[in-house]
């Protein structure tokens, strides 16, 4: 299996569950927008980072920015937010997700 990109924070396992997050259906990472680097939560971001998180624009919502965490697929943003699975191997994602959406993605 591929393990490229590298992401950041307190992973618990190699599906990119973290310390914060880590039911069966926590298997994303996210490329904040700040500094392009992957990781499984808007916590772990501020726990490492040395600088505040900042959202994705809607006109960049077609880039690259999910990371599926069993396959490790890379997902536009457009792309996961339309979806409940992985499309290339159809993981269930958390549905809770969206209930954090505004950390990472403008409204």
């Amino acid at each position: 299996m591929n393990r490229s990109p590298q992401v950041y924070g307190k992973t618990v396992d190699e599906h990119t569950r973290c310390a914060h997050y880590a039911t069966e259906l926590d298997i994303i990472a996210i490329r904040f927008a700040c500094c392009d680097r992957y990781y499984p939560c808007h916590l772990c971001h501020a726990e490492i980072a040395d600088h505040p998180a900042q959202q994705w624009p809607r006109a960049k919502w077609d880039q690259a920015a999910i990371l599926c965490g069993m396959c490790w697929s890379q997902l536009t943003i457009d792309t996961y937010r339309s979806a409940d699975v992985c499309p290339d191997c159809a993981a269930a994602f958390n549905p809770r997700c969206a209930a954090h959406s505004s950390y990472y993605f403008e409204g």
